[in-house]
């Protein structure tokens, strides 16, 4: 798996691959915390509707994310990395709303 893993995402060797995999694994442990943090913050709970709470992820929490896995992968010394991942994922997401 980390052979494989290490093709795919253009890696050196398999050290890289368990740093990246640990980063990943910090920025969701960070996530967590903070978006139980911050929807307490802001009032929203378990008894919030459903679309309040769906809104308050993808509006607050989902940018917190790719901010919080830039700060992990350079912390760790992969920043270069996970910056063109955000490029490759933001391009995703845009190639989705525009129009075919």
């Amino acid at each position: 798996m980390i052979e494989k893993l290490k093709n795919r995402w253009g890696l050196k060797n398999g050290w890289q691959v368990l740093v990246i995999l640990v980063v990943f694994a910090c920025t969701g442990f960070s996530i967590l915390y903070l978006k139980r943090y911050l929807s307490q913050l802001v009032g929203l709970g378990q008894e919030s509707v459903w679309w309040a709470r769906l809104l308050f992820s993808m509006l607050v929490v989902l940018p917190l994310y790719q901010v919080v896995l830039l700060m992990y992968g350079w912390l760790f010394g992969q920043f270069t990395f996970f910056w063109n991942f955000e490029k490759r994922m933001f391009g995703k997401i845009v190639s989705w709303f525009s129009a075919k």
